[in-house]
């Protein structure tokens, strides 16, 4: 079947509506920033791209239905000491066009390292994702090692537990786009940010029904569990942080299990944030990941 030039959009003028928004968030985006259209065999990839043109990449991949601009509370502590590269993934919200669904997990880890290559960025990449974001980041990992210095990984969807059943029967409740019903869906998922600023919850959930009402229901790939055997595999260094309050699974029990089989993998638990850890305590987040990122630091703290 033929994908329409609007797709993921539910119409053509659905996707002006709701770039004319990313336009209006992009305004407020806190460092100079360049943008490219990278060609691939999926189609093409926006990115924006941020900090000093020598510096060591960093590539960042937002969760579902979220794009680049997602990184905003994070980007202007990023780009001090990183060249960073914020991804719009093909398929979802933000501005890379589609060509060819991407119904595998080998056509995702493909594209991404065409987008890679396209990007000109070699070997010694750093890369980070939040969410399904992260889940993309920890399977390129396990595809492409040799390609990556440093692999930062938030709460992935997936990847170390099964996704709580309570997490799914909200999401399907907040898909019919009942104001009522994402209201609860965001205040319960980013309880944190909700109790410090519950305006920026409020914003959370007029975004989330802008964006339901301008995309068409999609069944992505869905983010899968990994193996003792994958995870063990995972020899990038790595850090996995969680916020304490995270609601998709167990903070606590993702760690113990990460710990038992991967301890390779540097594990830490933020206080006082869940799911919206990058934005309620994006002070704290942005330190643990450059402290990372630079060999600072010994596995298993927690803060």
């Amino acid at each position: 079947m033929k994908i329409p030039e609007y797709y993921p959009y539910r119409s053509s003028e659905a996707k002006e509506i709701y770039l004319a928004a990313a336009d209006r968030a992009a305004g407020r985006w806190p460092v100079a920033a360049e943008t490219r259209m990278v060609r691939t065999a999926y189609g093409e990839t926006f990115v924006r791209i941020s900090g000093p043109e020598r510096a060591q990449p960093l590539v960042i991949l937002p969760g579902m239905t979220t794009s680049s601009l997602f990184w905003a509370p994070n980007i202007e502590a990023l780009s001090t000491a990183y060249r960073t590269y914020a991804v719009d993934r093909i398929g979802d919200v933000g501005r890379s066009t589609c060509t060819r669904r991407m119904t595998r997990v080998c056509h995702l880890v493909g594209w991404l390292d065409e987008l890679f290559s396209g990007l000109g960025l070699g070997d010694e990449i750093n890369l980070m994702g939040l969410s399904y974001g992260g889940w993309l980041a920890a399977l390129y990992a396990l595809h492409f090692p040799k390609r990556l210095r440093r692999m930062v990984l938030l709460a992935p969807g997936g990847t170390v537990l099964r996704t709580r059943v309570e997490f799914l029967l909200r999401g399907a409740l907040f898909l019919t786009g009942r104001r009522s019903f994402a209201n609860s869906a965001v205040h319960w998922l980013a309880e944190d940010l909700a109790r410090e600023d519950p305006e920026r919850v409020a914003a959370w959930v007029d975004r989330s029904l802008l964006t339901l009402r301008c995309i068409r229901p999609r069944l992505p790939v869905a983010p899968t569990v990994f193996t003792d055997r994958q995870l063990r595999n995972l020899r990038v260094p790595a850090l996995f942080l969680v916020g304490e309050h995270e609601k998709i699974y167990s903070a606590a029990r993702a760690v113990r299990r990460l710990t038992r089989v991967a301890p390779q993998i540097r594990t830490e638990i933020v206080r006082q944030a869940g799911h919206d850890l990058t934005i309620v305590q994006a002070e704290k987040v942005n330190r643990k990941i450059l402290e990372f990122l630079r060999g600072d630091g010994t596995s298993g703290a927690a803060g």
